[in-house]
């Protein structure tokens, strides 16, 4: 065990100054970056190509194959990008991020603050979501996001210093629950923020139903937590303006979820995914395997 965390430290030494020094770049340097790893990342590596490939033709079966392959380049592109939006988010500061990333109707949610009520927000892995956390500095509302632990314990204490750097509490996602009955007790109005577009392990979703045309698991929790405490639910649609420039639209999808139906609420959130992958598909997340548990819906579910 001694052995493995001397490993971790060496790897995060050896990695770590680097990669912030790297974020001190201006994004213009940056981009140039991006375009080289581009090119090894597509011509050369080919990294997880045929994923990328199926997981289109899944989603868009009508489309050719030299269309499909068009949507792929265009998302390695944004994809590496991402990469480096994520890196320079260690040093980026507080003016840049409101200049680069802004919500086209940030006051629906200061007005909906106003009714003293804690907020679910439902986010994907769409257009950018690390630079979301500037959501914090235009709210009163505690910010709390969950998150997956990395391996590297290391990498994980920065990653999650750098987020929470704007004011967002980074909470692991099994100890959600806990920091959310906490702040209800002590009557602590808050935003949670989930990526509410991940797929959960098959034998333990409560919910299937159709992504993209495919009949998947379905991450419930949001939903479920929402309807438990009267949260309103709210979903952040972010769109790619142009290179390194993004808006955000608050989309209100309720603020009764416990008159809606198990599974509703998530079905709202599915369907407004939906409309932004098929305006720009090559803005979402392809390179997960999204679909991996297709055809394994079971009996009850089909």
């Amino acid at each position: 065990m001694k052995f493995f965390n001397y490993m971790q430290f060496l790897i995060f030494i050896l990695i770590y100054p680097f990669i912030w020094l790297i974020s001190l770049l201006p994004l213009k340097i940056l981009y140039l970056i991006s375009d080289f790893f581009f090119v090894l990342i597509y011509f050369v590596f080919g990294y997880r190509k045929k994923v990328i490939y199926i997981n289109l033709k899944l989603a868009f079966p009508e489309k050719s194959t030299n269309e499909l392959k068009v949507i792929r380049k265009k998302f390695y592109m944004h994809f590496v990008d991402i990469f480096i939006e994520m890196i320079k988010s260690f040093t980026i500061s507080e003016k840049q991020l409101k200049k680069r990333y802004i919500f086209t109707n940030i006051e629906l949610l200061q007005e909906l603050e106003k009714e003293g009520k804690s907020i679910m927000l439902m986010g994907s892995h769409y257009a950018n979501w690390e630079w979301v956390f500037i959501l914090n500095k235009y709210v009163n509302s505690q910010g709390v996001a969950a998150f997956s632990k990395i391996n590297n314990v290391y990498f994980d204490k920065k990653i999650r210093l750098s987020r929470a750097r704007l004011g967002t509490t980074l909470v692991i996602t099994s100890k959600l629950i806990e920091l959310l009955v906490q702040n209800k007790n002590n009557n602590i109005q808050t935003i949670y923020g989930l990526l509410n577009d991940q797929s959960p392990q098959a034998h333990r979703a409560k919910y299937w139903s159709e992504f993209m045309g495919i009949k998947v698991p379905m991450q419930t929790g949001a939903e479920f937590l929402a309807k438990k405490h009267d949260f309103i639910v709210i979903m952040v649609k972010t769109k790619k303006v142009k290179r390194g420039y993004f808006e955000s639209e608050i989309k209100l999808l309720t603020k009764t979820p416990k008159e809606y139906k198990d599974y509703e609420i998530t079905d709202l959130f599915t369907k407004e995914l939906e409309k932004q992958i098929k305006e720009k598909p090559e803005h979402y997340f392809w390179s997960h395997k999204r679909f991996k548990h297709r055809n394994k819906a079971p009996n009850k579910f089909k």
